[in-house]
């Protein structure tokens, strides 16, 4: 369910409680929920997952994005949030997408070759060409 873009960042669809065990399993540090509250009626909600990690010392973070697309306070908080979790990382939405192209809009504004975050991501399965543009700018001023 997990997948693994790099070392220390994976990437997943919407994950439920009993995910969390294979996430410390992992030695994952940090959940970041990308996906926003009430987004679909089947979704676990974020408080229940930060609860489940919370007790079992996983930190987590709430960076909501929704299907219109993606802001600076978002990318910068993704980047904070990767920057200071002290070790892996799981990142999930509905599919997984969102959350690896707010994990490529970081890792570009960061200075990050374009290349290297798209081979990574397609790596996990994940395509970042519509952000491609974007990450093309964010890494140049980075």
């Amino acid at each position: 369910m997990f997948r693994q873009i790099t070392d220390t960042v994976y990437a997943s669809p919407q994950i439920g409680t009993d995910a969390i065990a294979q996430a410390q399993a992992l030695g994952i540090v940090r959940i970041i929920n990308n996906r926003p509250e009430g987004e679909s009626d089947d979704q676990t909600g974020g408080d229940e997952i930060e609860a489940a990690a919370r007790a079992v010392g996983i930190d987590y973070v709430a960076i909501p994005v929704t299907h219109a697309g993606f802001s600076e306070w978002q990318v910068d908080a993704m980047a904070k949030a990767l920057a200071d979790a002290g070790g892996p990382v799981l990142a999930y939405c509905r599919s997984g997408t969102r959350s690896t192209l707010l994990w490529a809009l970081a890792r570009a504004k960061g200075g990050e070759n374009p290349e290297t975050i798209a081979a990574s991501a397609q790596g996990a399965g994940y395509d970042v060409t519509p952000v491609r543009p974007l990450l093309d700018m964010l890494s140049a001023k980075g």
